[in-house]
């Protein structure tokens, strides 16, 4: 699945038409906030919403940003899977 990335957000179109999409915005200098996750029906199921929290991870790696996720399927995601632990913002 071919993943875009513009304008503060992953996501991946088909016929012009926007059919997942991750959205985030700058927390702070080093931080980025993930603040919505979307799978249209035709999509769920097929592991495309974890395509794009990878997506959002290696930006956030390649920028030496951490992530805070204000999404919950974000939230749940980056907590749950220990390969992510580096980018994941520390609760304060």
């Amino acid at each position: 699945m071919d993943v875009k990335h513009e304008n503060g957000r992953f996501f991946v179109e088909k016929n012009g038409e926007t059919m997942a999409e991750l959205s985030y915005v700058p927390a702070g200098a080093e931080q980025i906030e993930v603040n919505h996750t979307f799978v249209s029906d035709e999509l769920r199921g097929q592991g495309v919403g974890g395509q794009l929290i990878n997506e959002a991870v290696s930006y956030a790696r390649e920028q030496n940003k951490k992530i805070v996720p204000t999404c919950s399927y974000a939230k749940a995601k980056l907590e749950k899977n220990s390969d992510y632990i580096d980018v994941l913002a520390k609760n304060k």
